[in-house]
């Protein structure tokens, strides 16, 4: 990670990564993409990999707890795709960013979604050709429920969110008591789903949204009520916001940098941070067991999404000590 930071740019990042374990899917991509392109395909295929290798290690009674989980990545393909057709935007903007891989099973999930259905759905000319693809993986009758707003509106929030508290009531299902350790790991879902809530929250605030546009983005589940999100939303504006929750995410440190860069990447990166304190660290001090396998699979996440911070300062020039800063670390 050090030798990243000093890279000079994303096409001196990708000859470093060379030699690492991302070289293979580098070396692969190379053909094709280059630069920040081929380190998004590199990161995301590997991404695949990885996760397929946690999934074949881990014990039966626990293998469907992992699959809710790697299904993120099914519909994080998902609202990218949707969110190009509403813009309009051509395939070769959007394939480098899918996490998928042509060998591997896009999220290793329920769903099954192979590299080239992906690229079948992608090649859709509208938003509706989407949602009727994806029928057959069950995710497009989640979406059908809101399509009909969507076609009134043009807002995809609400059939992006019924996806995600699908999911997250999916994964929270998964997460049975086999061994009893995976209270850490249903508080640690519990947290993410949190983080969406209040970064919704800080959004709709500094957007000046009313209650009803902002209660169709709040997923139910997390540790702080969707109805008690909306009465924090009452404050007047950010810092009151952050007032109101400080006592549950310490995030006092993160507002005194937002009101000097006016950026609410300054949050997400605290509520990461506090997540990976208080719940991710902590798994891997359990006996070997599935909390093991989220470790592992949690930490490769975060040094892909290290690696993407990195790329991101590099390309707009930001100091490194404002990168080292975003950045996910022990």
């Amino acid at each position: 990670m050090q030798n990243l930071m000093k890279a000079k740019d994303e096409a001196e990042m990708v000859k470093i990564l060379e030699t690492t374990w991302y070289g293979p899917e580098i070396e692969k991509a190379a053909t094709l993409f280059k630069n920040s392109d081929l380190l998004e395909v590199a990161l995301n295929r590997h991404l695949v990999q990885v996760n397929k290798i946690a999934l074949e290690a881990t014990p039966f009674n626990g293998k469907s707890a992992v699959r809710a989980y790697l299904s993120k990545w099914d519909i994080y393909n998902i609202e990218l795709i949707l969110t190009s057709k509403s813009m309009n935007r051509p395939i070769t903007e959007v394939e480098s960013f899918l996490v998928s891989s042509r060998n591997v099973p896009a999220g290793i999930s329920a769903g099954n979604i192979p590299h080239d259905e992906m690229k079948v759905i992608l090649s859709q000319n509208s938003v509706d050709g989407v949602v009727n693809q994806l029928v057959k993986y069950n995710y497009g009758t989640i979406l059908m429920q809101n399509l009909e707003v969507y076609q009134k509106t043009g807002d995809l929030g609400p059939m992006m969110s019924s996806l995600q508290a699908h999911y997250y009531q999916y994964l929270l299902e998964s997460l049975k008591f086999f061994q009893g350790d995976e209270g850490l790991i249903r508080g640690l879902v519990r947290a993410e789903i949190d983080k969406r809530n209040v970064l919704n929250l800080l959004k709709a605030k500094e957007s000046n949204l009313d209650k009803e546009m902002l209660a169709r983005h709040l997923v139910e589940g997390g540790m702080v009520s969707k109805n008690e999100m909306l009465d924090i939303y009452s404050a007047k504006d950010v810092p009151e916001i952050i007032g109101r929750i400080e006592n549950r995410f310490m995030l006092v440190n993160a507002l005194a940098q937002y009101k000097k860069s006016k950026s609410l990447i300054d949050f997400e990166v605290a509520l990461d941070k506090f997540i990976n304190s208080e719940y991710v660290n902590k798994l891997k001090n359990i006996a070997l067991s599935i909390g093991t396998i989220f470790y592992f699979i949690i930490k490769t996440e975060q040094e892909r999404e290290n690696i993407k911070r990195i790329a991101y300062g590099k390309r707009y020039n930001l100091s490194n000590d404002y990168i080292s800063s975003l950045l996910l670390a022990e």
